[in-house]
């Protein structure tokens, strides 16, 4: 399960991720969406090193750069173009790009990419997608995101192309701006079991 963050402050990304890991997740994505998000990876990773931090929303080269720079350890896309794909491989950047149809999956397994972000994954089509998917492309893997709920979080992880998913009900922006950080631990905590939603 990787928990998304859209934070506008450092100390509360830092402190919400410390309730993530307490809650027993090992890797966190934090969007480049706000002013902020470059400064709250640099704090989650002094503050939490063994942390895994993915830099998401990752458009393009010079995103990577700042990610990386900052102390990102992979960097996650909603989509993929040959230039980010090839700047990853360039950078020996770790990536998982987005993708949302067949021609996508080809033009990454064409880079050398098996790993995918399916992106937006309820909007695409869910676990219809997956298993349509399944067939063409038999030794693809994906961590859906985009639509993944407590409800459907154990649904969508019991399908064999699935590797991880990825959601922010953990981490939500009413749970952060009220510091509820025991329900993050809580949701976490669920969530890691396949839960999804809480005891």
């Amino acid at each position: 399960m990787i928990p998304i963050l859209t934070v506008q402050d450092p100390e509360q990304a830092v402190l919400a991720s410390e309730a993530l890991a307490r809650g027993g997740m090992t890797v966190i994505e934090i969007t480049l969406r706000t002013a902020q998000a470059l400064a709250s990876i640099r704090a989650v990773k002094e503050a939490l090193p063994s942390l895994q931090v993915a830099a998401g929303t990752v458009l393009d080269d010079r995103q990577m750069d700042a990610a990386l720079a900052a102390g990102s350890d992979f960097c996650v896309s909603p989509g993929l173009t040959p230039a980010l794909l090839r700047a990853a491989r360039d950078r020996g950047c770790s990536l998982l790009p987005g993708v949302a149809t067949a021609s996508d999956i080809m033009c990454g397994l064409a880079e050398g990419f098996q790993v995918f972000k399916l992106f937006p994954a309820m909007a695409a089509g869910g676990v219809a997608l997956l298993r349509s998917l399944s067939g063409p492309f038999p030794d693809v893997r994906f961590c859906p995101t985009g639509g993944v709920t407590r409800e459907n979080l154990g649904i969508l992880l019991a399908e064999p192309n699935v590797l991880c998913c990825g959601g922010s009900w953990m981490a939500s922006q009413s749970l952060i701006d009220a510091a509820d950080w025991a329900a993050i631990e809580g949701l976490a905590s669920a969530a890691q079991s396949g839960r999804g939603t809480g005891p």
